[in-house]
């Protein structure tokens, strides 16, 4: 039997910080309250004439081709999760492949919104377990600043730019990805999404006047959602596979909000200690927040941890995964 393990990892942040002082200066705003509210001091922005998530991708798999080793050619697929693609067509995983030069990779998108990453790292298994591929990159790129209001004091504050790729490969041992639930409730749509730019409400002078292509999120509806839905998530994958506040050694939330981190860990009974966070200074990287923050991390775990990943985004589309890491 084939389990898909996670054979390396690596995240990219772009230079540019953007602080909640900076932010002051553009908004009413300060940093007590965006410190309260959602636990952010600072976000990366990527700056760069021209540039979008798939600047950021290709930085990330290019580190993670050097950290690891492996030759290029051998990549066979790339799974990119993002939101923010650099065209609505082609795909933002083509566009990295050739910039990373994986002549031998297929690629493509998926949009499972802050959940990218860990729909995304599924598929990658079913692959690598079915034998069907050995060498699989998941990477996750999201230009957050390319859909945020700056003058929207709710959301401004939340989102940063980043990306991180992980290397899935087959193994014997039961390790890597063992477990998966996701969800989706098409209901949300309304509470967090961009009104125009799509084939609905293509652009035009008065979508663009109205302020429609940025993101719209209706903050408690969604909070209020993102806790049960993260908690549930994960409290159905410890329930399936037998494990207990005391066997995990991590979580990793979607680093969405402090305030909604802190409340599912709260519901979970799950301690402080096993909560992994980097929001403070990367702010809401959507799909890109779980694979940074492992990144971060990752001279923290050891070879055998057992770790519970969770997310919530629009759609609404939400689940949990268990993992046992294997570096």
């Amino acid at each position: 039997m084939l389990y898909a393990r996670i054979s390396g990892i690596a995240s990219y942040l772009p230079d540019d910080i953007l602080d909640n002082e900076m932010l002051s200066q553009m908004v009413d705003t300060n940093d007590e309250w965006i410190t309260t509210r959602v636990g952010i001091k600072e976000r990366r922005i990527l700056k760069k004439d021209g540039a979008g998530s798939s600047y950021l991708g290709i930085q990330a798999v290019n580190k993670l081709i050097e950290s690891t080793g492996i030759n290029p050619e051998e990549i066979e697929l790339v799974i990119c999760a993002t939101s923010n693609p650099d065209y609505r067509f082609p795909s933002t995983g083509s566009v990295i492949v050739e910039g990373c030069g994986l002549k031998n990779a297929y690629a493509y998108d998926i949009q499972a919104a802050c959940a990218g990453f860990i729909v995304a790292l599924e598929d990658a298994a079913a692959y690598v377990r079915s034998g069907l591929r050995k060498k699989v990159v998941v990477v996750a790129a999201e230009k957050m600043s390319s859909m945020v209001n700056y003058q929207d004091r709710a959301t401004c504050p939340l989102f940063g730019d980043g990306a991180a790729a992980v290397l899935v490969e087959p193994t014997e041992e039961p390790v890597g990805v063992i477990d998966g639930v996701f969800h989706v409730d098409g209901s949300g749509l309304e509470h967090l999404y961009m009104p125009a730019g799509g084939s609905v409400k293509p652009a035009c002078q008065e979508t663009l006047d109205a302020g429609e292509h940025f993101l719209f999120q209706d903050g408690r509806h969604v909070y209020k959602n993102a806790v049960t839905d993260m908690f549930t998530s994960s409290v159905d994958i410890m329930n399936r596979n037998g494990l207990t506040v005391d066997s995990i050694d991590y979580l990793i939330p979607h680093q969405a909000n402090l305030r909604i981190i802190e409340a599912v860990s709260s519901r979970a009974g799950i301690p402080e200690e096993k909560v992994l966070v980097n929001i403070q200074h990367t702010g809401n990287t959507s799909a890109a927040s779980i694979p940074i923050c492992l990144d971060e991390y990752k001279d923290k775990l050891k070879k055998g941890d057992k770790l519970l990943l969770t997310a919530f985004g629009a759609g609404f589309t939400w689940g949990a995964m268990y993992l046992i890491w294997d570096m």
